[in-house]
């Protein structure tokens, strides 16, 4: 039904952060479109309206880029309306101080004065949006707002939707000897552990393994460095996931990723899930090595 289906349709000033608004919703789950002429809204509703559910929430953003199209955008909603489709129009707005220096940063022309001064073109732009302005559900001023609060203005105002799961850790176990990790936003590095390579009996067997885990586990300096360390994402964890982090990456590095970076990520993988945590454990560089015995916990 086209009652279900649920369209942000987002204009504003040039320069007052549609593009990185665009981009917080599409994290957020939504299918964007960028620059869409007004006259295709219509069909672009429809369209995804018989796309079925994955394309049942959708945003885009319309603005004087479209030059002579724009215009009829007041004619666009007047047909989504009168076809039956909900949609909240969103409109972004800055201070023209704010605008002339995010401007003079990029060192970009207004698109309403490619040859002209861009205070004329700002002027010149809101004449043109005052009327859709008076029509928007919301307006959000981006003047002094940071990134991290016009995302979480968005969640607030769109939260009856979002495919996010929520805050997810994922711990990352690898051997420096094959490269880091490129997406990590932690890492450690544990090559001053004990390490069971220099013991024949531990060489071929994992961290995963319970002699090897005792053996890892029995020294003073393990014991010391987990109890810091598991110190350490208790105070950080509350704060990232406050401050709105949706995934935290850690990454536990030793020689070859076989023996102790594999066992201290499944101590801190334990360590977060008995916190209440959804985490995620992997071991990027486990069986590049000469596994002959490897104990992999059974999956809850």
């Amino acid at each position: 039904m086209a009652g279900d289906f649920q369209l942000i349709i987002m204009t504003g000033m040039s320069g007052a952060g549609k593009s990185r608004a665009l981009q917080i919703l599409e994290d957020m789950g939504y299918f964007c479109v960028d620059n869409l002429p007004p006259v295709l809204i219509p069909k672009f509703a429809e369209i995804c309206r018989e796309g079925g559910p994955k394309v049942q929430h959708a945003a885009l953003v319309v603005d004087i880029r479209g030059g002579e199209f724009f215009t009829s955008l007041v004619d666009a909603l007047q047909q989504l309306a009168a076809g039956g489709y909900h949609y909240r129009l969103l409109f972004l707005d800055a201070t023209d101080n704010v605008l002339v220096r995010r401007y003079k940063e990029t060192r970009r022309a207004h698109p309403l004065a490619p040859r002209d001064r861009i205070l004329q073109g700002l002027q010149k732009e809101r004449a043109l949006l005052r009327g859709i302005k008076e029509q928007a559900a919301s307006v959000i001023d981006t003047s002094e707002l940071s990134l991290q609060g016009l995302k979480g203005l968005l969640q607030q105002q769109f939260k009856n939707y979002s495919t996010a799961e929520g805050f997810n850790i994922t711990v990352v176990s690898f051997g420096f000897k094959f490269g880091t990790p490129l997406d990590l936003d932690m890492m450690l590095d544990v090559r001053f552990l004990p390490n069971p390579f220099y013991l024949d009996e531990l060489k071929h067997s994992s961290g995963r393994v319970p002699a090897v885990s005792e053996y890892i586990g029995k020294w003073d300096v393990t014991k010391e460095f987990m109890q810091k360390l598991t110190e350490l994402v208790d105070f950080l964890t509350p704060h990232y996931e406050q401050e709105g982090k949706q995934q935290w990456v850690i990454g536990v590095g030793c020689t070859g990723g076989m023996h102790r970076s594999v066992w201290v990520a499944e101590a801190l993988s334990r360590h977060f899930k008995e916190a209440g945590y959804s985490v995620s454990t992997e071991h990027r560089d486990l069986f590049k090595n000469d596994v002959h015995e490897d104990y992999a916990p059974a999956k809850e």
